[in-house]
């Protein structure tokens, strides 16, 4: 089972997690990533998302496709907000499930770099005095 989609709404890590749970399932990983207050020593008020949802879906199922192969997932959740994003919100949630937590560890750490190196969604960063651009790649 994959899951991938693109929204404004919350996105809902707990149920990402019960989404991926089955009873072989010895290793789930689940990464959030949130947005925070600051970067750069600047506070940031909340960040702005903005895809080209066709290609930024194709991309997505891409990388769990290729996650749930390599790393014999028995089920993937890849879900990104688009939009406002608040101080604190969950903007994207990656969700694995494995036999064995190597596994689950390894395509959770791929399926995000990846997704920031080749999925496109843009993210601005909206400060007190001003906002910027930037660019996803670590």
């Amino acid at each position: 089972m994959r899951e991938i989609f693109i929204t404004e709404h919350k996105l809902d890590a707990k149920a990402c997690t019960e989404a991926i749970t089955y009873p072989g399932a010895g290793g789930i990983v689940v990464f959030v990533g949130t947005v925070r207050d600051q970067t750069k020593g600047k506070t940031v008020k909340h960040l702005e998302f903005e895809a080209y949802e066709p290609m930024a879906l194709k991309e997505m199922k891409k990388i769990a496709d290729y996650a749930t192969k390599h790393w014999s997932l028995h089920q993937m959740v890849i879900h990104h907000r688009t939009g406002l994003v608040q101080i604190e919100e969950e903007a994207v949630v990656i969700a694995c499930s494995s036999a064995h937590r190597k596994e689950a560890f390894e395509a959770c750490q791929y399926a995000i770099d990846t997704l920031k190196e080749t999925v496109p969604i843009w993210k601005k960063e909206v400060f007190e005095d001003g906002e910027v651009w930037v660019s996803a790649h670590p």
